[in-house]
């Protein structure tokens, strides 16, 4: 098969997972190394944890992979994955990608071009924005608004105590601004822990922080693989911080896969979930589950949770039903110069999160006999209801309720008909 692919490359390669002497990472991998450009369409009838593992295999190498077909399915299935277009494919292996643009910090700082955009945090309960994350950009003369990736050095270089200064000092200047229009909302800026560890940090805060009575106070954002390195230390130094009503957020929490044993001993008012786990969260078993539990044990030791990076609204409906108290995401906005953020937020409607879950919500509402459903030629979806179920729970992935509602979703969204 890869040598037909080597002399004449198809538009689309199907691949089931099992595959007789070879299977579909092994092919994912020759794919790779064959450069394919062309895109790959996962279909099987293994568990959906499996089926979206080898998904994730397939875009970490490069390849174009378009959304996986669990069998069995409709024709109508195979034919709107077949022509779904191109912004449909989750990874594209010829994509050109932008060339980056790295300033100089020190030449930034010296000039003036720095400057924080804010990106709304949202409470789940109201609905309404109830902070805003403070996140850095360059306005360069000559290549335009230059992003983080571009300005920030290693977290262990010391221009971050110099950037740190500005970052406080804007992030004050922006909030008397934001509260000056009626916004007075909890800000949150990043720094790395080698800042705050520093002897000096203190007064720092002493000097910069406002003591305007409308002052909220200040969560500083860290990032969870810094914290874990040495908790003790970083306990001790959030004490302090709460003395000037500042907290600690844990930043990217699941990305460093510390033991999630570890969360209490983690100083924080706030936990933020790594948008790896929760983008697709709402249709990965494995990312629901490790959602479910950090939620579970942050509000045990009563930190809040963030769900960061959502932007679709089956998503934000999981992260509610976790028990998720905010949320921050392009589904809401981007992150924005301060002047349209106080535009933006003061035109916020109070039923946003309302507004984008009501279709998921329409679409769950009937409750779901499998017993009365087939699948694509004529199985019962009562059977793979019941199998899928039984497997979820046996594997330890997910408890008896949350199994019953992952799959009871799934047979509803693959349109199963009577």
């Amino acid at each position: 098969m890869l040598a037909k692919l080597r002399a004449s490359p198809p538009e689309v390669v199907v691949l089931d997972l099992a595959l007789g002497q070879s299977d579909a990472v092994e092919v994912i991998r020759q794919l790779a190394i064959l450069k394919y450009d062309g895109k790959v369409l996962l279909i099987s009838g293994h568990d959906e944890g499996t089926l979206s593992e080898i998904q994730r295999i397939g875009e970490r190498h490069g390849l174009a992979m378009l959304p996986s077909l669990h069998k069995p399915f409709r024709a109508g299935d195979l034919k709107g994955r077949l022509i779904a277009p191109p912004q449909a494919v989750v990874a594209t292996a010829t994509a050109q990608q932008p060339k980056r643009i790295v300033i100089d910090l020190e030449e930034a700082i010296r000039a003036d071009w720095l400057e924080l955009w804010y990106q709304p945090k949202i409470d789940l309960r109201s609905s309404l924005v109830c902070g805003a994350e403070a996140l850095l950009r360059a306005r360069h003369p000559e290549h335009g608004i230059v992003p983080p990736a571009g300005i920030l050095p290693p977290a262990s270089d010391p221009l971050h105590h110099l950037l740190s200064k500005f970052v406080l000092r804007r992030a004050m200047t922006d909030w008397h601004h934001f509260a000056d229009a009626g916004l007075p909302v909890k800000l949150s800026v990043n720094m790395p822990v080698s800042v705050i560890s520093a002897p000096d940090f203190i007064n720092v805060i002493r000097e910069q922080l406002s003591a305007d009575e409308r002052f909220p106070g200040l969560i500083i954002e860290v990032t969870e693989d810094e914290v874990v390195n040495d908790p003790t230390w970083i306990r001790e130094v959030s004490t302090q911080l709460k003395l000037y009503n500042v907290s600690i957020s844990i930043d990217d929490f699941g990305q460093a896969y510390s033991s999630l044993s570890r969360l209490l001993e983690l100083p924080c008012v706030e936990l933020k979930l790594d948008r790896s786990f929760v983008s697709s969260c709402s249709s990965d078993p494995l990312k629901h589950a490790l959602c479910q539990t950090v939620v579970d044990l942050a509000h045990r030791v009563g930190s809040h949770v963030c769900a960061e990076g959502v932007e679709q609204p089956e998503d934000l409906r999981s992260v509610i039903e976790m028990g998720c108290d905010t949320v921050q995401g392009y589904i809401f906005a981007k992150p924005m110069p301060p002047d349209v953020f106080i535009e933006r937020v003061k035109a916020w409607p109070s039923d946003s999160v309302q507004r984008l879950i009501q279709p998921v919500r329409e679409t769950q509402q009937c409750e779901i006999d499998p017993a009365a459903f087939t699948f694509g030629v004529g199985i019962p979806a009562c059977d793979c209801y019941h199998a899928h179920r039984d497997q979820l729970i046996r594997d330890g992935l997910l408890d008896e309720s949350d199994a019953t509602s992952t799959i009871r979703a799934s047979i509803y969204n693959l349109r199963a008909i009577q």
